[in-house]
């Protein structure tokens, strides 16, 4: 019997996601655990595998499809002995998932007037479709063009008349491929309705030159996350500057020591460490507000901000009180690259029991960090520089740094904050605290 492959859930809040590669083609053979397809969920890309064996049937989805939703069939796979031709043509006709997904892309276009007499109301079955008017019928005798959603934005920026094209994917529906090389009924040098069609365009709003950049899943979870919390958490702020001369000392010794394993520790890897113990020695702002009650943490799960190119992500240093400076400097490094590729898995973003940032790469002197909710603080830090300090008695050049926290009113109180400031502090400017 005939095996759909449908679209899977690759973290717990997962509704749908954006088939970005197809690692097979219809007639390979797979076994249990190879890749078949590459998933981008809202905070990453992830590969997903084969677990039963046989031969793909046919590929329902095109790569490149955005909003698939949980559940929906994308590829039919034939088992031994099977026949690829009966197997593609068990693969559902018309599913909800996947048709919810086609018309949210058709219904955002321009449609074609060659189309309108034959597109009814999404709501109703294709089979009450009738032509309303004179022109051209589309294909199937007034029935439904059927074609993905990227071969649709495709015919719709050249201005293609999709009854016109025939389809080569499963059923005749009209893929990529066969929109690609279509020649398009608008002129080149007209721009799509409505759209800016790129830097040469003039925005509505003025004249100045700009290109249209579609947002990336994790640019929106980032806008809805901290939309909700400025909103939703009422903040305050705390900041305090600190002496890194000792701490800068420690870590020169210790890198030189460690040298011989190949790690090198950053400031930030420190600092990591620092308020990991600061959170553990003040556990009344180790907390966060779940509505009738307060988690209080037993272990300091430190997420990081890192900035990758589809937008902030914030990998977790796990029990980031308990580890050695080298384990963490070299579990944030692995961390690190694998955000900014877009590979991180969903156990290695998700959860934290407080945030730190750091700006001082950029020259930053201070900022204020949005907290991540739900967690209860957020420590921003900027640039170490050379200042005047007062050294017993004497003013003195030290190289100073502005650390700021973020603390959510609910959970945390003013003098509880201050405590875990002034804890944070202590440990930088005492770093052998962090060794104890």
């Amino acid at each position: 019997m005939p095996t759909p492959i449908k679209m899977p859930a690759l973290s717990p809040t997962m509704e749908e996601g954006t088939l970005a590669r197809w690692l097979v083609k219809v007639g390979d053979s797979v076994a249990a655990g190879d890749l078949l397809a590459e998933i981008e969920t809202d905070k990453a890309t992830m590969e997903f595998e084969a677990v039963d064996e046989g031969t793909i049937a046919s590929i329902e989805i095109d790569e490149g499809t955005e909003g698939v939703a949980v559940g929906t069939v994308i590829a039919m796979l034939a088992a031994d002995g099977e026949s690829v031709e009966d197997a593609a043509k068990a693969a559902p006709g018309d599913k909800p998932e996947a048709k919810k997904a086609e018309e949210t892309e058709a219904d955002d276009s321009d449609k074609k007037k060659s189309e309108a007499p034959a597109e009814p109301a999404k709501a109703q079955p294709r089979e009450s479709a009738e032509p309303q008017k004179a022109p051209p019928a589309p294909k199937n005798d007034g029935e439904r063009i059927f074609a993905s959603p990227l071969a649709r934005r495709i015919a719709d920026q050249k201005g293609l008349d999709l009854s016109d094209v025939k389809g080569s994917g499963p059923h005749g529906r009209i893929v990529k491929a066969d929109v690609e090389g279509a020649e398009g009924g608008r002129p080149a040098n007209e721009a799509k309705p409505g759209a800016v069609a790129g830097s040469a365009n003039v925005s509505m709003d003025g004249d100045a030159p700009f290109e249209e950049e579609k947002v990336s899943g994790v640019r929106k979870v980032v806008a809805k996350r901290l939309t909700a919390a400025k909103q939703e958490v009422p903040h305050y702020y705390l900041s305090v500057d600190i002496n890194l001369d000792a701490l800068l000392a420690a870590r020169a010794d210790l890198n030189k020591m460690l040298e011989a394993e190949g790690v090198k520790l950053s400031v930030n890897d420190l600092l990591i460490k620092a308020l990991a113990k600061a959170l553990m020695r003040t556990p009344q702002a180790h907390v966060s507000f779940q509505g009738d009650t307060l988690h209080r943490y037993q272990r300091a799960d430190i997420s990081v901000a890192v900035a990758s190119p589809k937008g902030l992500i914030t990998p977790i240093i796990r029990g980031a009180d308990r580890k050695s400076l080298a384990e963490i400097a070299t579990e944030m490094k692995e961390l690190a690259g694998k955000a900014r590729e877009g590979k991180l898995q969903p156990h290695e973003y998700q959860g934290g029991t407080a945030s730190i940032s750091n700006l001082g790469m950029f020259g930053i002197k201070q900022f204020d960090a949005v907290i991540n909710p739900p967690q209860g603080m957020i420590m921003a830090v900027g640039a170490g520089e050379q200042r005047p300090w007062v050294i017993d008695g004497q003013i003195a050049p030290a190289t100073i740094m502005t650390a700021s926290g973020s603390f959510d009113h609910r959970a945390i109180d003013g003098a509880e904050g201050a405590q875990l400031m002034e804890a944070f502090k202590q440990m930088c400017e005492q770093p052998m605290g962090m060794m104890l």
